[in-house]
Parts: C-alpha cells; sequence; structure tokens
C-alpha cells in the first residue's frame, strides 16, 4: 500500500503532511512512503531526514499517483488529475459543498476524506486536524497582536515610571480562543473573553481571563460543540452590548465562525473609530468575511488608527510545530482507516467506524 505526500502547492502554505518521525512510523507500519523532492523544506524537514526514516524520495506525479495521498490544503485540478481512479484522499477539503475540484475527485471515484468532518468526539481527539492548527492559529495570534503593539503587555514598573497591562479581549472560546486566553494570560495581559455560548464561561475563568456576559436573549450552542448562527435581532443585541466592552480593549483577538457560513459581524466599523490609537485587532475569521468588516483578508492595515491584521494561515507561520501536530493527525486517522492484517495492508470498509464515515465528503448524487 502506496502513501503519497506531495510539497504543497498552495502560495503561502509552508506544512507537509508527514514529517520524518512520523513517515518512519507509518514505514514500520506496512506503508510505502513516498515524499516528493523538497516537501518538507518549508517546514524544515530535510529529504535526508525522510530518507533515513525509510521514505522513498520520488517526484510530484509518483507520489499523486498513490493508492492514498494525504496533504494539508486541498489538491489543485492538475493533481487530481494525476491521482489514480478509486484512490483516497486525506486532507482539508476546504469546502461544505462539492466544487470543481472535488467533483473532479468523485468522478475518479477517489474516497475523500475531510478532515474538516472529523467528529468531535473523545475517541476522535487525536485525529482532530482542527484543534490541533486552531491551537496554533490562537498561540500565534497573541504574538502577531504583541508585534504590532506599540506598548507593554505585562504591568511594566522601572524608576521611570510604570506602565498598566494591556486590556485584552478575546472573542470567541472554541480551540483558538482558549489558546490565546492562555497565551495573553502567560504574556500578562489583563485578559477579558465572550463567546455566544454560555458553557464556556467556566473555560474561560479557569485560564484566569474574566468572562464577558452578555444577556442577548438566546442561546448560541450549535451541534458538535460549535457556536451556531443567531437571529438577526440577537446578532444586534450582541453588537450593541458588546461594544462598550470591546471600545476600551487595546488589543482584540477574534475567532468567532460557524461552519459553513460566513463569519458574524463582532466588530463594527463604529467600535473600531472608538478604539484607541495603536490599538490592534487580529481577525482569525478573515478568510471567511471577517468578525470585522475593516479587515482586509491576507493584509494588515491601519484604519482609524488601529491596526487590523488579517492574515488567513497562521499555522503555516510556524510550520514545524504545524505540520507535526498535523502529520500525527493524520497517522491517528490512518491507524483506524487501514486494516495490517496478514502482512497486507488493506483500506477498511469507511462506512463501518462513525469517524470514517462522517469524515468523507460524498458526492451530492451518492
Amino acid at each position: 500500500m502506496k502513501l503519497g505526500i506531495p510539497k504543497e502547492s498552495v502560495d503561502g502554505e509552508s506544512r507537509v503532511a508527514t514529517t520524518p518521525e512520523i513517515a518512519k512510523k507509518l514505514v514500520a507500519g506496512g506503508l510505502e512512503v513516498l515524499i516528493e523532492r523538497g516537501a518538507g523544506q518549508h517546514a524544515h524537514f530535510g529529504d535526508d531526514a525522510y530518507t533515513e526514516a525509510g521514505a522513498t524520495l520520488t517526484d510530484r506525479a509518483t507520489a499523486l499517483a498513490s493508492d492514498i495521498v494525504a496533504t494539508v490544503r486541498k489538491p489543485s485540478a492538475d493533481d487530481v488529475a494525476a491521482m489514480r481512479d478509486g484512490a483516497l484522499f486525506v486532507g482539508h477539503a476546504e469546502t461544505c459543498d462539492e466544487d470543481p475540484v472535488i467533483t473532479a475527485m468523485h468522478a475518479k471515484g477517489i474516497t475523500v476524506l475531510s478532515v474538516e468532518r472529523i467528529p468531535r468526539i473523545s475517541r476522535a481527539q487525536s485525529m482532530d486536524a482542527l484543534s490541533s492548527q486552531s491551537n496554533i492559529a490562537g498561540y500565534r495570534a497573541v504574538v502577531e497582536a504583541v508585534n504590532h503593539f506599540g506598548r507593554f503587555v505585562p504591568l511594566m514598573m522601572t524608576s521611570a515610571g510604570s506602565a498598566k497591562p494591556a486590556r485584552i479581549v478575546v472573542l470567541g472560546a472554541g480551540v483558538a480562543g482558549l489558546q490565546a486566553i492562555a497565551t495573553a494570560r502567560r504574556l500578562g495581559g489583563d485578559v477579558y473573553a465572550y463567546d455566544v455560548r454560555p458553557e464556556t464561561r467556566e473555560q474561560i475563568e479557569s485560564l484566569g481571563a474574566k468572562a464577558i456576559v452578555l444577556d442577548i436573549g438566546e442561546g448560541g450552542a450549535g451541534e458538535g460543540g460549535y457556536a451556531k448562527e443567531l437571529s438577526d435581532e440577537g446578532k444586534a443585541r450582541q453588537q450593541a452590548l458588546l461594544a462598550d466592552e470591546l471600545a476600551k480593549a487595546h488589543i482584540i483577538i477574534t475567532t468567532a465562525l460557524i461552519p459553513c457560513r460566513p463569519a458574524p459581524t463582532l466588530i463594527t466599523a463604529d467600535v473600531v473609530e472608538r478604539m484607541r490609537a495603536g490599538s490592534v485587532i487580529v481577525d482569525l475569521a478573515a478568510a471567511t468575511g471577517g468578525n470585522c468588516p475593516l479587515t482586509e483578508a491576507g493584509r494588515v492595515v491601519v484604519k482609524h488608527g488601529v491596526v487590523l491584521v488579517g492574515h488567513t494561515n497562521y499555522p503555516a507561520m510556524m510550520p514545524t510545530d504545524a505540520s507535526s501536530f498535523y502529520a500525527r493527525n493524520v497517522a491517528n486517522l490512518l491507524d483506524i482507516v487501514l486494516d495490517r492484517g496478514d502482512d497486507v495492508v488493506r483500506i477498511k470498509d469507511l462506512d463501518d467506524d462513525e469517524i470514517t464515515r462522517d469524515a468523507q465528503l460524498r458526492a451530492r448524487n451518492a
């Protein structure tokens, strides 16, 4: 059974779907691991390290023609054309429905295991790539905010005077938000956090932050631990009640996302105008419209004296650790995908396990 790892082709993507450490384990588990030359270079994993781990260096076409192809990002149309009919793809599908690339894979009988669709159940935690990468994003978001903030974050007392701690507000207390809270607290910030799901209050406070509690007249807890979209009236109440808290912040980290929907607007243009000059907003939802309408995806801009950071791929800013985490997620997923008995590796019936059943992105007419 051949596992192909091509080099990522999306601009700015520096991660790789497996590392030498994980490749060694996969080879020991009976897979022939084919790595495109240079696939790990941007994540600081050299070709020699892969060969020492027992993987085979190859060209892109050969890696893509494997029985199983694992990537970080969705492959291109050209990549799909090079994939083998009936193969198994493991990676980010980056869509809630079919698009031309996914349609092309289905037309070739390729099974698509979308890591975004892995259910959030206890048994699947070690395979949850969204969580592993969101953890990195939450950490890196705070680092980016501090980099653009022209003042101290912790309380500083010197012979020349003192500086109060920065007031940091984190919007959204999912995986990324909780990591952002923890990181901001470690840096000594005065941290506040808000989430539409009331059950997150205990988690926020357990990290040493202060929970912002708003009465918006409806709950925001959705299925699978995610937030659900509020009604128009709920959104309006939320924005109005949040406005004063946000206007006082020096740094805001926004992480609010709703699966398969545009990002909810939490920071209005009026709030940005009220913020202090030199304040920073890091909008982790920039790729899906942003939690602030003034955010520009992929850019860092200054509006009304406030720095708005709109990067869309924070894990790629930390490619070594991000790749290591992702590679473990993929390897753990393959553990339940593959039957390694009788010295022959086979792909199991993916509908027999709820994890692989839910993770499949099926053709619309299937």
